[in-house]
């Protein structure tokens, strides 16, 4: 042990004192790239140091760096589409920092300028999709209003079980086994039951990166995928206002500046947004036709923002939001749910150290209920907070980023199995997690090599967890990507495997009351674990047309999932039963592996996407194989989009799914069913029990396939004085295809989806 350390002080202080020589002989360039008009921080812009024909991209914060730099003085290019390229002077002293913003203009007269160093992507790219709030107008504005989960739904490997009570399914994964970010900041509910529409407001949309699989060390705490979502700031120069009013929902918009921007100056400014939902007065009045009584949905969602910019480069924000969800259908069902939080974000740049820091902390309440005919009611709260920094560092050609989290939360949580069984937990549990991750970029190479350990305190479990992402362009236009990683959770939700849609969405904390033993052998951590694997190809075939193919497998090695065969209570008297019918949870197994090609075609007036997904999803519980109810083989989407009439622009969008048919267990008869309650006493010759039902072998049939056409059309006209009056319609199902939703088992009818629905909405900007 001796020996090791001192080579590795050794190696330290010679590796210290050769970066202390560096620094003395070379220096640096940094700073962030704007947007001179507005101050946007502005991602992918290239920058090019012509003397040393070096050419770097910023990041997603807008920073850029170029290190080891000889004293002197340089010529800086910074280009990207849409804006006039930048030239500028900058001079490198021996030893120090240079700090140099660059500020560039939106196109108003096209400039050309001879760029001979082609620009190399910053990450591996593999199994991400990234797309900007521009990108949601592209697809028919289902309920005359774009959202994030529309355009989630056309993504290679993303399922969604219907349009009312959807939730989404990456890649073989659960819903509860996806992690939903905003701002850094963990969402436990982003979708609204009716299944058209997120907490998420558009109009306040940066960006959006969601992650299929294998993903890097930097996330953490899910087993399947990531969809991390980032707001823009408000207007940083004048006060502007939006309102809307559709069938379906209204909002309001205000956003402005608290302190201007100028350039190489502080500036501050305030969003906030409200959406508010009445479909289920309005669906009594223009849906009629439908049943009103299927479309008992409303919501609410609330969003504030307050941004802070330094002069520097440094930023804090500060986060407020409600979000909430009420259904009820008559005679049947109601629930409804809540989500707050407070939280905020911050970047700090020092003035003479390379190493950027920011961070983020929010405090979140999440509680939703079900009250059903039964009188058997169904509850799950999670509350708790979330801490984390992240540190980077950027070499010349390479980065070092690196950070710190601590979740604690409390869930608490009752249900009601299939057999009238209650199942419920109380519990406090917290996670402390660390990450490194090292970015190598060479000529036409780029890898991810990161490494996770995350510690679940209430479980006294460990989780070592590398990761690799890797990509290779043996050719321009051409790469050859790959990845591979293992991850671990915590969380698991309520969510029967027998239903196909569920409208109850609450978590658990992982239990430590599992079984002592799974399939024979002995179960040594209560973490639910899976190990990814990604490797694909994508070809630029043109200027504007791009092929994608990737191929997956996810290997679930624990899942933990509610004892839906829980008889008997797991206590002092029931110890002479088998473990598998007192349990609350049960362990299981599974994998899923597949594939999807995607095709787009984008220029300034056609957006053209087709994607087909196949995916093989399988459950091991021990004495059963068997398909959740989410193993929807095969799913295609096809998307058009044309814009015309510049002035004041036209978009026809269209969309049209296909899915094949979801498993679900068969109904294989009736009987009398009495709870006996009174015990012996209990006169079943007296008393009329409830409707018992005989399930069939758990998932074994499988529902019609799914197909839909939405299409919608919007006009935008730009009025004096920055003023802006858009107006959109739509229609739903547009052939009328009779999409089953479930089988009501009790009163043996079938439920089906939203029928052909058009709705009209305008917005108002000023």
């Amino acid at each position: 042990m001796r020996t090791i350390g001192s080579i590795l002080l050794f190696f330290l202080l010679f590796w210290g004192n050769s970066i202390t020589a560096q620094q003395a002989e070379t220096g640096d360039v940094r700073g962030f790239v704007y947007n001179s008009q507005n101050g946007d921080r502005l991602a992918g812009a290239q920058v090019l140091l012509v003397e040393e024909a070096h050419i770097t991209q910023s990041e997603a914060d807008g920073y850029y760096a170029v290190t080891k730099l000889k004293p002197g003085t340089y010529f800086i290019i910074a280009f990207k589409p849409g804006f006039d390229t930048l030239v500028t002077q900058v001079m490198i002293n021996e030893g120090a920092n240079t700090k140099r913003d660059l500020y560039l203009t939106p196109i108003i007269t096209m400039q050309e300028i001879e760029i001979s160093v082609r620009a190399q992507r910053k990450d591996a790219q593999v199994s991400v999709q990234s797309f900007d709030a521009k990108i949601l107008a592209k697809l028919p504005s289902v309920g005359a209003e774009p959202d994030l989960i529309q355009y989630l739904q056309v993504l290679p490997g993303v399922v969604f079980s219907g349009d009312q009570g959807g939730q989404l399914y990456i890649r073989g994964g659960a819903p509860v086994m996806n992690k939903v970010m905003l701002d850094g900041m963990t969402i436990y509910n982003p979708f609204h039951s009716i299944g058209l529409f997120s907490v998420f407001d558009p109009d306040l949309m940066e960006n959006t990166e969601v992650y299929t699989a294998g993903f890097g060390a930097e996330y953490g705490g899910r087993i399947s995928a990531v969809v991390d979502v980032k707001t823009r700031d408000g207007d940083r120069n004048r006060w502007r206002s939006r309102l809307g009013l559709n069938t379906f929902t209204s909002k309001v918009i205000l956003e402005g500046p608290i302190k201007k921007f100028k350039p190489g100056q502080s500036n501050s400014s305030l969003a906030f947004s409200f959406r508010n939902s009445f479909l289920k007065q309005s669906s009594k009045l223009l849906y009629n036709y439908a049943n009103p009584e299927r479309l008992p949905y409303n919501f609410a969602d609330f969003f504030v923002k307050f941004s802070a910019n330094s002069a520097n480069g440094g930023y804090s924000r500060l986060y407020a939001f409600y979000f909430s969800d009420m259904v009820d259908f008559p005679n049947t069902t109601s629930y409804g749910w809540q989500s707050t939080g407070i939280g905020g974000k911050f970047l700090v740049v020092p003035e003479q150290a390379k190493t950027r820091v920011d961070g983020y902390f929010l405090y979140s309440n999440y509680r939703i209920e079900q009250l059903e005919s039964d009188n058997k009611p169904r509850s799950s709260d999670i509350g708790g907070f979330n801490l984390g920094m992240n540190f980077n560092y950027n070499f010349r050609k390479d980065a070092f980023k690196w950070g710190l989290e601590i979740n604690g939360f409390q869930t608490n949580f009752q249900i009601y199995n299939s057999n009238d069984r209650r199942i419920s937990q109380l519990e406090s549990t917290t996670e402390l997690n660390a990450y490194a991750n090292y970015r190598l970029v060479r000529k036409n190479f780029i890898a991810d090599i990161g490494v996770r350990t995350q510690y679940y305190a209430s479980l006294a479990n460990r989780s070592l967890e590398p990761r690799l992402q890797m990509r290779y362009t043996p050719y321009k236009g051409w790469g050859i990507k790959m990845a591979i990683g293992r991850y671990s959770q915590n969380l698991l939700s309520a969510i029967s495997d027998r239903d196909v849609v569920n409208l109850f969405y609450g978590f658990l904390s992982g239990p430590d009351n599992l079984p002592e033993s799974f399939n024979g052998q002995p179960v040594t951590h209560k973490l639910q674990k899976a190990e990814h694997g990604v490797i694909g190809t994508d070809f630029r075939l043109t200027k504007n047309l791009t092929l994608n193919a990737e191929g997956f497998v996810k290997i679930f090695n624990q899942i933990t999932n509610i004892n839906r065969d829980k008889l008997f209570e797991d206590d002092q008297f029931n110890q002479d039963k088998p473990e598998r019918i007192r349990q609350d949870f049960v362990i299981e197994t599974g994998d899923a592996y597949g594939g999807d090609i995607s095709l787009k075609y984008q220029d300034k007036k056609w957006y053209i996407w087709s994607v087909y997904s196949l995916t093989y999803v399988n459950r091991f519980d021990g004495y059963q194989t068997y398909q959740p109810v989410f193993d929807r083989r095969h799913n295609a989407n096809f998307v058009v989009s044309y814009t015309f009439n510049k002035k004041n622009p036209t978009d026809l969008s269209i969309r049209w799914n296909l899915g094949s048919g979801f498993p679900f267990t068969q109904t294989q008869g009736y009987y009398e069913k009495y709870d006996f309650k009174d015990g012996i006493a209990t006169d079943y010759t007296a008393q009329n029990g409830a409707l018992g039902i005989l399930y069939g072998n758990i998932n074994r049939g499988r529902l019609p396939y799914y197909h839909r056409l939405d299409i919608s059309a919007s006009k935008v006209w730009n009025l004096p004085k920055g003023r802006e009056f858009k107006s959109i319609i739509s229609i739903v199902n547009v052939y009328d295809r009779a999409n089953i939703f479930y089988f009501d088992r009790v009163r043996n009818t079938r439920v089906n989806q939203l029928p052909f629905m058009p709705s009209i909405g305008c917005t108002y900007a000023f």
